[in-house]
């Protein structure tokens, strides 16, 4: 979804700043309006470096996108089971890891205002019968957090907006690419007939950054298939 989101922004002429724990090498490397930083948000010296070189190197912070995340199906179970490093490695990524990114942005932001959209998912809310507690305990927080954020900063004309995708195909799940006859029986169960794609989610952040958005904030933007519309 990065990725994606990424090229979007670029077709669209900004600057973009990529920080990722694993090398970014599926951009064109002589792309001069893309940085790299490869690290871990879970990192604030990591985070807050980056933002401080990009914000030297491109002038202004304009928008933010938190889509990084794990989701580790054979570690992340229920809360009565789970390691409790993993539910903390968990927790630090999706959600420290926000509040880290949040927290470098913010400041940079004041002056010419700004948009944030934040990656949560429909297990948000509801529950799951085969459980990722951590995952969906970290997502959660993020749509909290996405709230106070658009409450304390709507004065300095930030907006802060969640995204909440329904199944996607996409490399965390590479699962499918094994057993395709489990993807067309979730399938089979989404109102529009097909999981999402990367660049479905790409086209909903874009609207949220964007000035067609500009009276939206605090809210969550659900692209999922209809699959919560279901009784």
């Amino acid at each position: 979804m990065g990725l994606a989101i990424t090229r979007a922004l670029l077709n669209e002429g900004a600057n973009v700043a990529g920080l990722d724990a694993q090398k970014i090498d599926a951009l064109d490397e002589d792309q001069e309006r893309f940085m790299r930083f490869k690290g871990s948000v879970a990192d604030w010296l990591f985070v807050s470096r980056a933002f401080k070189e990009a914000h030297a190197e491109f002038g202004r912070i304009d928008y933010l996108v938190n889509v990084a995340g794990v989701l580790w199906f054979d570690r992340d179970v229920s809360v009565e089971t789970i390691d409790l490093e993993v539910w903390n490695e968990v927790l630090s990524i999706n959600l420290t890891g926000c509040a880290h990114t949040i927290r470098a942005a913010a400041p940079l932001m004041k002056d010419e205002g700004g948009a944030m959209v934040h990656f949560s998912t429909i297990q948000a809310l509801r529950g799951d019968d085969k459980p990722q507690d951590a995952y969906q305990a970290s997502k959660a927080g993020l749509i909290a957090l996405s709230k106070s954020v658009a409450v304390q900063y709507a004065a300095n004309n930030i907006r802060s907006n969640c995204i909440l995708p329904g199944p996607t195909v996409s490399p965390m799940q590479a699962r499918w690419e094994e057993n395709p006859d489990q993807l067309s029986a979730l399938e089979a169960a989404i109102p529009l007939g097909r999981a999402g794609s990367v660049e479905d989610m790409a086209n909903a952040c874009m609207f949220l950054l964007s000035d067609q958005a500009s009276f939206i904030t605090g809210t969550e933007l659900v692209v999922d298939g209809g699959l919560l519309a279901l009784p």
